[in-house]
């Protein structure tokens, strides 16, 4: 009995909850003009725009607005990525391979901040070396190649911003 009074308390809890209840939209207070219907998602905190907004302490951006994420992957294009993350600031590329060795490299980038300068970028570059029976060795490098990138990336990137700003 007790037990039953339980589970019915629980019911009555459950189905009073509010976030429980489904959320009917009135599609008559909706605009059908999709950037109107944006505005409005926009004023409510419901969305973004490519510019960003600020309200308080957060600031909303898209990948397309930030000219260190769009120079790296502009450079990085001709080889395949693995994991391209925005939010995380990191874009990691696939085992790339020229076939005249049997040595890969992989590249990961991390971003450790959106302002166009050398300490905002972390490069990264692994080598993969195979022998003949399969038998693979990865280790960390440094190489020139790090610094190439850094240079071309942070160069595309300040030619981006200063083009964007005209």
């Amino acid at each position: 009995m007790k037990l039953l009074k339980i589970i019915f308390i629980s019911l009555f809890f459950l189905t009073s909850c509010k976030a429980l209840k489904p959320k009917w939209v009135d599609t008559r207070k909706v605009p059908v003009n999709a950037k109107e219907r944006a505005l409005k998602n926009i004023e409510e905190g419901k969305g973004v725009s490519l510019g960003g907004i600020t309200r308080g302490k957060t600031q909303y951006e898209f990948s397309t607005s930030n000219p260190m994420w769009r120079a790296s992957l502009e450079i990085l294009d001709f080889l395949p990525l693995a994991t391209v993350d925005y939010s995380g600031g990191v874009i990691i590329t696939d085992w790339y391979n020229d076939n005249a060795t049997n040595d890969s490299i992989k590249i990961t980038l991390r971003f450790l901040s959106n302002e166009i300068r050398s300490d905002s970028l972390k490069v990264i570059v692994h080598k993969k070396k195979c022998s003949a029976n399969q038998n693979c060795r990865v280790d960390k490098i440094k190489s020139k190649i790090e610094e190439e990138l850094l240079a071309s990336i942070l160069k595309s990137a300040a030619l981006m911003k200063k083009s964007d700003k005209k």
